[in-house]
């Protein structure tokens, strides 16, 4: 088919576009825990004499009186909100021991509610501490409501001294008091007539 002279004229040619790497055995990987050599020159050493080149953007100066002036300036809402409570508890309790009574539990509820308004003004779509949040403005409102039932002029005081928007209980309101504001929808149209005397 080929003869001799064109079989080696063809290998010689592949041998030169594939380069000798090509056809050598393949190297030894390099290992990674062998230590690098490194050579130092006097040139590379700073001396005493030159100053340093800062060849940095920021001084680590720069980055340590930012961050220290954040961190000074903003106290946690929420460690602010538990000196309220503290505060408004010590306020409202009837003797050095008090924990239970109504006027107590009110007022750090009172706290606790402007601080989860707050927070879910930040964050709109909280929806667990929303829930939450109702869950804690119903509790209040009970305990203003059984306040109310036992003594109107502590009830009066604790609504006052923390501006709660609370409506007193009262009995069943009729239709009449509910809706009497309100202009009728539609004429009766004679219907209550009819009724009152009996015939058609």
């Amino acid at each position: 088919m080929f003869t001799k002279q064109i079989l080696i004229a063809v290998l010689a040619a592949s041998s030169v576009l594939l380069s000798v790497e090509a056809f050598a055995p393949a190297a030894r990987p390099i290992s990674r825990t062998a230590p690098l050599a490194v050579s130092y020159s006097l040139d590379d050493v700073a001396t005493d004499d030159e100053p340093a080149a800062e060849d940095f953007i920021f001084s680590a100066g720069d980055l340590d009186q930012e961050d220290g002036a954040a961190e000074a300036d903003k106290v946690p809402a929420r460690f602010v909100s538990a000196q309220r409570i503290v505060e408004l508890r010590a306020t409202h309790r009837r003797h050095e021991t008090d924990t239970g009574s109504p006027e107590y539990q009110v007022a750090g509820m009172t706290e606790r509610i402007s601080h989860l308004t707050n927070h879910l003004k930040e964050h709109p779509k909280d929806f667990s501490t929303r829930r939450g949040l109702v869950a804690l403005v119903n509790k209040r409102r009970r305990l203003l409501n059984y306040l109310f039932r036992e003594d109107e002029t502590r009830y009066v005081e604790i609504v006052g001294a923390l501006g709660i928007r609370h409506k007193v209980p009262g009995s069943v309101p009729s239709k009449e008091d509910l809706y009497g504001r309100f202009p009728s929808a539609k004429p009766n149209k004679g219907k209550s007539k009819m009724k009152v005397g009996g015939k058609k």
